[in-house]
């Protein structure tokens, strides 16, 4: 590579930059961004406000169950992913119907509250056994898959930490709600619940931001797969034009003749 070849750094800047912007993009699609935070949080909030004020279980789950399918219409008219607005609805119908069945207000939130606590679980394993979660589900959409883990130790530690602050978020999180799902009564846990759906939300992505923003950027393994398969199309290519050239370059009256 010649000194002209070699990237300047105005080129190295803008490189960086277009990785933290498809970083950033990536986080957003990764966690549902605002609509995911309207389509966890609505449906919870039209619940206990309508059990709020006439108590009855029937028609608050009913309500939310129908405001949650509208919500994935939305997305689908938008032609935006379902996979957030599917879990969502998944989750409000099983709420609706454990409520209903039960008679139990608080039993609407427990199916999303079991969730939550798996999925703080599964973070903090993650993070012990050395598989960061979030570099799991972030790797793919950046296109460095888990190259992370053995090629890019800078990396490798922010998914580290940003894994080990959402398990503990979710973890904090669950430890206030299951106490007021054992002790407390529907409006108190409803309330609670929708206070603490998008403030640990917003944390959880900040921080993941913030460690990122300060790690090395990805390693772009598909790039690099597709320039290997490049270079090993150009390699056939000239050994399948090797015999040509040498038979040309043999003068005329030494050239074999059939």
């Amino acid at each position: 590579m010649t000194e002209d070849d070699k990237p300047t750094s105005a080129e190295e800047d803008s490189a960086a930059d277009r990785s933290r912007a498809a970083a950033d993009t990536a986080l957003l699609e990764a966690f549902g961004g605002v609509w995911g935070m309207v389509d966890t949080t609505v449906p919870g909030l039209v619940f206990v406000l309508l059990y709020t004020i006439n108590r009855d279980i029937h028609l608050a789950a009913l309500v939310s169950l129908g405001i949650t399918v509208l919500l994935a219409l939305a997305r689908l008219i938008r032609k935006e992913t379902l996979k957030h607005a599917f879990s969502g609805v998944f989750g409000v119908a099983f709420g609706a119907v454990f409520a209903m069945m039960s008679g139990d207000a608080k039993n609407f939130y427990l199916p999303g509250m079991l969730y939550t606590l798996g999925l703080a679980i599964a973070y903090v394993l993650s993070a012990v056994f050395r598989y960061p979660l979030i570099g799991v589900l972030l790797g793919p959409m950046l296109k460095e898959n888990l190259s992370w883990r053995t090629r890019n130790p800078g990396r490798f530690r922010a998914y580290t930490k940003a894994t080990w602050a959402w398990g503990l978020i979710l973890l904090a999180k669950s430890a206030i709600l299951f106490p007021l799902y054992w002790w407390g009564d529907a409006t108190q846990l409803g309330w609670v619940k929708v206070a603490l759906g998008i403030p640990p939300f917003l944390l959880c992505v900040y921080l993941t931001w913030i460690f990122l923003a300060k790690a090395p950027p990805p390693i772009d393994v598909i790039a690099e797969m597709e320039a290997e398969e490049k270079a090993e199309r150009e390699r056939e290519q000239a050994k399948a034009e090797a015999p040509l050239s040498t038979y040309e370059s043999v003068p005329e009256h030494l050239r074999e003749r059939p």
